[in-house]
């Protein structure tokens, strides 16, 4: 007997930019899953809970992004404790018994891209923004650094909500103003969690042999700044590469396959950036 077809889709608003159906519909060719399927749907968060209402047993999971991330969590029976961590959920599967269990695989995402690029360890960092994957930022940095984080950001609530996300996580952040944010540059690792444009300022102070640069943004790409942080000879982690990894574990999750095909999902995502 044939087993029947699987759904899986990614939600937020706006949903139309997602790379995610490209990257899961290649992890379904790969491993050969002719019979699932993988779109996108703009929702928000008005109308999230009646589209998760109307979710028949043909569907395996959901992947979630902005501004959905918290809103799906009180529709769930149960968050891994890397989601409660961060206080946020992009990755829903449907189990067996009919429960839907909420997960975040942005953070090993994060991680998983880091020590791809050789970053295994450093022994403090910078975090540039407060943006959206900042408290994942924090969380990886748990994994990573042994030491401090001080995070650049504009605002005095910002400051104080980086500071939050350090003590719940266990990492020793502090904080500093935007306007010195040059001098986050000669930190090992930087993170950058700003939106398109925010950082191109600061590509012209980038120090000779600098660290390593994670910059979350993959379109457009290069960011200034990765591209002055690589012409000086520093590694480069892009949004691609953690945008790829976190979808290699919802993958895994959702279809009970393992490994996942990174190599397929990250070429089919590249061909997707260059096509724009």
């Amino acid at each position: 007997m044939m087993a029947p077809p699987r759904r899986a889709a990614v939600l937020g608003s706006p949903i139309a930019h997602s790379l995610s159906p490209v990257l899961h519909r290649a992890a379904y060719a790969e491993l050969g899953l002719t019979d699932w399927s993988y779109d996108r749907f703009e929702v928000d968060e008005a109308a999230l809970p009646g589209f998760v209402a109307e979710l028949d047993a043909s569907w395996a999971g959901l992947s979630l992004t902005m501004p959905l991330k918290r809103a799906i969590i009180p529709l769930l029976d149960g968050i891994s404790d890397t989601a409660a961590s961060v206080e946020a959920v992009n990755t829903v599967v449907f189990t067996e018994d009919g429960r839907r269990v909420g997960d975040n695989t942005d953070v090993p995402g994060m991680v998983a891209a880091l020590r791809e690029r050789g970053v295994e360890q450093v022994d403090s960092a910078a975090i540039l923004g407060a943006g959206a994957t900042a408290s994942s930022a924090v969380a990886a940095l748990s994994r990573v650094c042994t030491g401090p984080v001080t995070a650049y950001v504009r605002s005095e609530a910002r400051a104080a909500e980086m500071r939050g996300w350090g003590e719940r996580l266990g990492v020793d952040v502090r904080t500093a103003d935007w306007a010195d944010a040059a001098h986050a540059l000669r930190s090992p690792l930087v993170i950058a969690t700003t939106p398109a444009g925010t950082t191109d300022a600061l590509a012209a102070e980038v120090p000779a042999a600098p660290g390593t640069l994670f910059d979350v943004l993959y379109d457009p790409w290069p960011t200034a700044l990765a591209a002055a942080w690589s012409g000086n000879g520093g590694g480069v982690v892009g949004g691609l590469d953690l945008l790829v990894h976190q979808a290699v574990f919802q993958v895994e999750q959702m279809t009970g396959r393992s490994p996942a095909p990174l190599r397929a999902m990250r070429i089919a995502g590249e061909h997707a950036l260059r096509a724009r």
